[in-house]
C-alpha cells in the first residue's frame, strides 16, 4: 500500500496528491522513517548506477575521479559529458560505434532544443547513460570479456554487477529486466536501495565504494547537469550525495549517512525531489533547506507540498 508524499496546493485547496514509498535511514542503518511498499520489489533505475559503479571498480575499472562520476552519471549532455564519455572509450581503444545504448538528443531540455536548432543528430553519447555503457565496454575489454554482447545478463560483466547490487541491498536481485539504455536492470526493494546507497557514501577509505562516493562528491556536474536537480542539491550541500532515476526514483545520502530513498508511485517525476526534502528536512533540521531551495532553482515546485 503506498502513502501520500506530495500534495500540489493552490490557493489553500489541495488540487492533486502523489502516493508513493518511503524510507530513511539513520547514520548507523536505523530506521527512522517508513511507509509505503517500501519491501516491495522494485527497479531503482538509475540510481542503480552507484552499485554499478562500484561493481566496475572491483573489477579492476580506473578512471580519474571525473570519468568515474561520469560511469554513475544519468548526463544532460553538455559538451564535457560527451567529451568524458569520449576518453573512457578510447583509453580502452574503443568508439562510440561500440556502444549499444540508443541514440538520443541531450536529455537537457534547452539543449535538446539547441541541437533540434542546430540540425545535429541524436548520437549514442548523447545518451543520458553513455558514461555507463562506456564504463561497462571498458571494463569488459579490461578483464578479457567480449564487448559485443556487453548488455547480456549472461555476460560475465552484467553477472558481476548483479552480485555486487545483491550484496550492497543485503538480499537478493528479485528480478531482472532491460533498462530503457538497454542494460540489465536488477529489482530490488527501497529498502534494499536504501541500505545499498548508504553503504556506497560511508563505505572508508581504499574501497571501491569509497571512490564512488568520493568521485560523485567531488564532481557533481558529471552526474547530471548545471541545469539538474540532483546536481544543483548536491552542490549547495556539499558531501551531499543525490541521485534521480526513471519512474520517480530518488535517493539523497547526507554526510553524516542519513539516506533518504522515494519512489513515487504514478512514476511523475516532478513529486520525487518534493517529497525527498519533505523527509529531508525531518531528519536533518540543522540544515536551511530554504536557503539551499532559493539557491537550487531547479528545486523550486510552485504549489507543490511534500508530506
Amino acid at each position: 500500500m503506498v502513502i501520500p508524499l506530495v500534495q500540489v496546493v493552490r490557493d489553500g485547496l489541495v488540487e492533486s496528491v502523489h502516493f508513493g514509498s518511503r524510507v530513511v535511514l539513520g547514520p548507523g542503518g536505523e530506521v527512522l522513517e517508513a511507509g509505503g511498499d517500501v519491501d516491495e520489489p522494485g527497479y531503482p533505475r538509475s540510481t542503480a548506477k552507484l552499485m554499478q559503479a562500484t561493481g566496475m571498480v572491483r573489477l579492476g575499472l580506473d578512471l580519474p575521479p571525473d570519468l568515474l562520476a561520469l560511469a554513475a552519471a544519468s548526463h544532460s549532455a553538455e559538451e564535457f559529458h560527451l567529451a568524458g564519455a569520449t576518453r573512457i572509450l578510447a583509453e580502452a581503444g574503443l568508439t562510440e560505434d561500440d556502444l549499444k545504448c540508443p541514440a538520443h538528443l541531450p536529455h537537457d531540455p534547452v539543449l535538446h532544443d539547441r541541437w533540434i536548432a542546430e540540425g545535429r543528430a541524436p548520437r549514442r553519447l548523447a545518451h543520458c547513460c553513455s558514461g555507463k555503457h562506456s564504463a561497462m565496454l571498458a571494463t569488459a575489454k579490461l578483464n578479457g570479456w567480449s564487448t559485443g554482447d556487453y548488455l547480456d545478463p549472461a555476460h560475465p560483466l552484467q553477472a558481476a554487477l548483479a552480485e555486487t547490487v545483491a550484496e550492497l541491498a543485503g538480499e537478493p536481485v528479485a528480478h531482472t529486466a532491460v533498462d530503457g539504455c538497454g542494460a540489465p536492470l536488477f529489482a530490488i526493494s527501497l529498502r534494499g536501495l536504501a541500505r545499498a546507497v548508504q553503504r556506497v557514501a560511508t563505505a572508508p577509505h581504499g574501497t571501491a565504494e569509497h571512490r564512488v562516493a568520493e568521485a560523485i562528491r567531488k564532481h557533481p556536474e558529471m552526474l547530471a547537469g548545471p541545469n539538474r536537480d540532483v546536481t544543483q542539491l548536491m552542490s549547495a550541500v556539499p558531501g551531499l550525495i543525490a541521485k534521480d532515476g526513471a519512474e520517480a526514483v530518488q535517493i539523497a545520502i547526507l554526510p553524516d549517512g542519513t539516506t533518504v530513498a522515494v519512489k513515487i508511485a504514478d512514476g511523475s517525476a516532478r513529486g520525487r525531489m518534493p517529497a525527498t526534502l519533505a523527509a529531508l528536512r525531518r531528519v536533518a533540521p540543522e540544515y536551511d533547506w530554504d536557503d539551499v531551495v532559493k539557491r537550487c532553482p531547479s528545486l523550486d515546485e510552485p504549489n507543490m507540498v511534500g508530506l
